[in-house]
């Protein structure tokens, strides 16, 4: 009778690590301008700009936004650093990100398909 609860615990375990990495793998992308990026990753860039400050020397020496030259970037964001558009994108990107109907969540709004 011990032995039939044990295997239902483990079934019950090795069914919820199975339905977490399958939502794990769900992830939801953005294209913009050529760029490919995670959702995920556009919602750690608000963090990132919003929480760091670079050495004021860096920001003369470099014509792209100082985010890029955080070392907790996610690195599907640094290929955007290279664009000339680099600011704009990275705008772009986070005021979809903060969008649901932009992104298509929801339903009810009314430019989604």
């Amino acid at each position: 009778m011990a032995s039939r609860a044990v295997s239902g615990y483990l079934l019950c375990a090795v069914a919820l690590v199975f339905l977490m990495l399958l939502q794990g793998t769900q992830s939801v992308y953005i294209q913009y301008q050529g760029f490919q990026v995670q959702l995920e990753s556009v919602k750690q860039l608000n963090d990132l700009v919003g929480q760091w400050v670079p050495s004021p020397g860096l920001q003369d020496q470099s014509p792209q936004p100082s985010v890029c030259h955080h070392p907790a970037l996610p690195l599907d964001l640094r290929p955007i650093c290279a664009s000339k558009d680099v600011a704009s994108i990275f705008q772009a990107l986070r005021t979809i990100a903060n969008d649901d109907c932009e992104l298509c969540v929801n339903v009810a709004c009314t430019g989604c398909s």
